[in-house]
């Protein structure tokens, strides 16, 4: 049984408008929505680093939680414990074949962390993964290049946009901003 879930979209606007949402919807196989409500974004290490994730639910919790702990262990440094995470998500044997993709942002940064060992800091500031991440991704490219719209504005209407497109993406946005 396969799950599709998710549509995350990550936006800064400078150092103190930084935004990740994501939508509801878990979806087992092609034809079956089993929960509408999933909340997929959080804050973490005392509420300065916000995480949104793709994946496997369980995987993902699984992620967030070791993540903060390098979070813990790195001082907060954001690029290092990114860093530390996808280092021991290839390598460790308990994790190495969890299926979840994660961004992460605080202040200063925005990544993309997945299993492969890949920590990427786009050259945008936005980014979207999941199954609806691309049109949230060309939704946001238009709205931030075209638009003097905050981040919280943009990732709503983004996800909006890929919620009328995606089968996989609705429209129950959760939003967290720093």
């Amino acid at each position: 049984m396969q799950f599709h879930a998710t549509t995350i979209v990550a936006v800064r606007r400078g150092e103190d408008d930084v935004c990740i949402g994501g939508d509801g919807q878990v979806t087992v196989g092609e034809a079956a929505v089993m929960k509408r409500h999933a909340k997929k974004v959080r804050k973490i290490y005392k509420n300065s680093v916000i995480t949104g994730f793709a994946g496997s639910v369980a995987d993902a919790f699984t992620l967030t939680e070791k993540f903060e702990k390098k979070l813990e262990e790195h001082s907060g440094n954001l690029k290092r414990a990114a860093v530390a995470l996808a280092q021991s998500w290839r390598t460790d044997r308990a994790i190495r074949h969890l299926e979840a993709q994660m961004v992460a942002a605080d202040k200063e940064c925005l990544l993309l962390i997945s299993g492969g060992g890949e920590v990427i800091e786009p050259d945008d500031d936005f980014i979207a993964i999941g199954s609806g991440g691309h049109y949230a991704y060309a939704a946001a490219n238009a709205l931030f290049r075209h638009t003097d719209m905050g981040a919280e504005e943009i990732v709503r209407e983004a996800l909006t946009i890929a919620s009328s497109i995606c089968v996989y993406t609705n429209d129950n946005i959760t939003v967290e901003k720093l």
